[in-house]
């Protein structure tokens, strides 16, 4: 058994680019961390099942419980992909090391963890976008079609969108911008075959590492870096509105994207927004001890 019969957490919010894992105090302090490879096992069991373990023994050794193990955790993970319920029953039925397992989406560890497992609504612009509520135990969804066909608004479709403009400019189709250069630099095109080359079959995480060129140049007026972000911005909007039909007493924007396209968004809706709490992997503890006490009654 762990030091003086305590208890201790893991939250793990596994992506499909990263799995980070924290050990938590009953008291709820954060003691250790751990970060992993992918763990949406929408690209692998192997390697989402690997991802979560790796990451909860860094977080372990990070915390320095040389008489923790797994089997003494509680885990509350909370993982992309498993809002399908064929992943979701695969996970389930994982043998894992822990002591007792707690799985869910990582959209709604996400929205605890922002309002400190309350009701509320979370919008995500990270490499993907999406909207999500849950109130009265209802969780609501909006987007989250995956990529290319949806994830409008976040860093994967804005690169996207730079360089279907940087091909339309290269045929002579519309007048050639700033973004131009960064696009080919970073691509190291020097014509649309090139691009084209270059580009192929790329996954979202490829596309995403252009957005910062397009927010960059729309800073300085860049007119189609411009035109890029109000339209993703407009979307997000759409879905920020949508969002508040359901009701929750807060809203809050998270993702690598969020801190650069809140100024874009409708006034209105940046008025409505609130810092989330806790980040994702908290959620996945909150998660876990709103299981348990569930579990007891």
């Amino acid at each position: 058994m762990p030091t003086n019969n305590k208890t201790y957490f893991l939250g793990i919010d596994g992506g499909g680019s990263k799995c980070k894992a924290i050990i938590v105090s009953e008291d709820n302090k954060v003691i250790g961390s751990g970060i992993s490879g992918p763990a949406n096992p929408i690209h692998g069991f192997e390697q989402a099942t690997h991802s979560i373990t790796e990451s909860a023994l860094l977080a372990l050794k990070d915390a320095g419980l040389q008489d923790v193990k797994l089997s003494d955790l509680i885990a509350g993970v909370g993982l992309a992909g498993v809002n399908l319920p064929i992943l979701f029953d695969q996970m389930s039925a994982w043998e894992h090391p822990f002591k007792t397992m707690y799985l869910t989406t990582d959209l709604l560890i996400a929205c605890l963890g922002a309002h400190q497992g309350d009701d509320g609504a979370v919008m995500i612009s990270g490499t993907g976008s999406c909207g999500f509520s849950y109130v009265d135990q209802t969780p609501f969804m909006v987007g989250a079609h995956g990529f290319p066909h949806g994830d409008k608004g976040s860093g994967a479709w804005i690169g996207l969108q730079a360089t279907k403009n940087v091909l339309l400019s290269l045929d002579g189709l519309i007048e050639p911008t700033s973004l131009n250069q960064d696009v080919l630099d970073h691509t190291q095109a020097k014509s649309a075959v090139e691009l084209v080359e270059a580009i192929a079959g790329k996954p979202a995480t490829y596309y995403a590492k252009l957005a910062g060129y397009v927010f960059k140049r729309a800073s300085e007026g860049d007119q189609v870096a411009s035109a890029i972000i109000e339209e993703g911005a407009q979307y997000l909007s759409q879905v920020a509105k949508r969002l508040a039909q359901q009701n929750p007493p807060r809203l809050s924007i998270i993702g690598g994207l969020s801190s650069f396209i809140v100024p874009w968004l409708e006034e209105e809706v940046q008025a409505n927004l609130s810092e989330p709490i806790y980040p994702p992997e908290m959620g996945s503890v909150l998660f876990a001890k709103q299981q348990l006490a569930n579990a007891a009654h």
